[in-house]
């Protein structure tokens, strides 16, 4: 009979009779429930309590803990991943005391904030900080423009308020950003008025509804804002437009700068996502944009975000590397047959192409805003590009596409 936990050996295996009485006097091991520490605070007298989604994600019951020392049993009424919002309900015997909660429109880079919770199960922790800097994006959360601050964050701040000095909640401590796993002085928290537009979702209807355009975009960088002949970096580029999305309905086209939404000014790209997000679907929106040097407005009517959306953050020819340091082949017949349009990149050496951050194996598929359709064609298009200014390369790269600048030197 084999034993718990014990490699399979032969009867006649040296050490068999040791490891056989040694794993039969191992005692049972039980699985250890999943448990974790994490803070939050109450909002309703009726017990309504906000948190961090991934505080309560996979348990199996939750108990909540007060000041006083009273605990009680609590309900889950729903989290938001996108947010990293949930939102909680117990049942007390009495009224229970609430937060007042700030107005995200004072907020300003260099106020003093205090961050409460349990840092590693230290009850009732408090930490001072400032403001670093407000509408703040991170890689992972598009939707989210958060408060950033220098106030000590460790596991078991999650979910607690950020306080101003006032006592007013103006934020959810939600992570930090580190390499060690610690505190490194930057942690971010969700504005409550984000927060709360969650809560008040997540009440009514149990989940999150958010606007979706439908577009990939990108920073404007110095080098791409004269490209496109723009008098300063600003707005955000539309490198892609999703099929069948509110985007492609209303006409926005790929080179498209977007500078404003809903009377919003978009300065940086990361502005845009959260605006499209706070918006209902089915809203008709203004927005503002730059083709070809010229401002256009359209109106579009926005969907709701689905949950697998992308995020709105993209004849033969003989090899010849000519003036950008480059070789292109036709696409494989397989994109080819997708309708893909553009030529792929065989190789690159030293020279333009390889400075403005093109690879082997892009796709360019617009070159000086000029859609690239076969190899023969883009050979033309290299002959007549301009020498010593940026001029904008649209490259497809694994499943986004992205805009590059390119620079042909005026001595060739």
């Amino acid at each position: 009979r084999p034993w718990r936990g014990h490699p399979q050996l032969p009867d006649n295996a040296p050490f068999h009779d040791y490891f056989k009485k040694f794993f039969e006097q191992m005692p049972e091991l039980q699985a250890q429930p999943k448990s974790s520490v994490g803070s939050g605070f109450i909002i309703s007298p009726d017990g309504y309590i906000v948190t961090n989604a991934h505080v309560v994600e996979d348990m199996d019951s939750i108990i909540v803990g007060l000041n006083d020392r009273s605990e009680f049993p609590a309900q889950v009424i729903g989290k938001d991943s996108r947010s990293d919002i949930a939102v909680l309900k117990v049942r007390a015997d009495k009224p229970l005391p609430t937060v007042k909660i700030g107005d995200i429109g004072k907020v300003k880079v260099g106020q003093w904030v205090l961050a409460i919770g349990s840092p590693f199960g230290f009850e009732r922790s408090a930490t001072q900080g400032i403001i670093s800097a407000v509408g703040r994006s991170l890689p992972s959360d598009n939707y989210v423009p958060f408060i950033q601050t220098d106030a000590a964050v460790n596991p078991g701040n999650s979910g607690g308020p950020l306080f101003n000095l006032d006592g007013e909640v103006i934020g959810v401590n939600s992570q930090i950003y580190s390499r060690s796993g610690g505190y490194q002085g930057l942690s971010f928290a969700v504005p409550i008025d984000v927060a709360m537009d969650v809560v008040d979702q997540l009440k009514t209807g149990g989940k999150v509804s958010r606007g979706w355009l439908g577009v990939l975009i990108q920073e404007v960088t110095p080098e791409l804002a004269q490209s496109f002949n723009l008098d300063k970096p600003r707005g955000a580029l539309v490198g892609q437009v999703l099929p069948d999305s509110p985007a492609q309905a209303a006409g926005i086209q790929v080179g498209d700068i977007i500078i404003s939404f809903n009377g919003q000014p978009i300065t940086q790209s990361r502005e845009l996502p959260p605006l499209v997000g706070r918006i209902r679907p089915g809203a008709s929106i203004p927005l503002i944009l730059i083709r070809e040097g010229k401002e256009q407005t359209l109106t579009i009517k926005l969907e709701e975000l689905p949950e697998d959306a992308k995020q709105e953050k993209a004849i033969a020819v003989p090899p010849s590397r000519g003036r950008l340091g480059l070789s292109v082949t036709e696409l494989p017949a397989d994109q080819r047959q997708e309708g893909t349009k553009g030529v792929w990149v065989k190789d690159v050496s030293e020279g333009p192409a390889a400075n403005a951050g093109i690879r082997a194996g892009d796709i360019i598929v617009r070159l000086n805003n000029v859609e690239v359709n076969d190899p023969a064609q883009f050979v033309e298009q290299v002959k007549q590009l301009p020498a010593g200014r940026p001029i904008p390369v649209l490259i497809k790269r694994d499943s986004g596409a992205l805009f590059l600048a390119l620079t042909i030197p005026e001595k060739e």
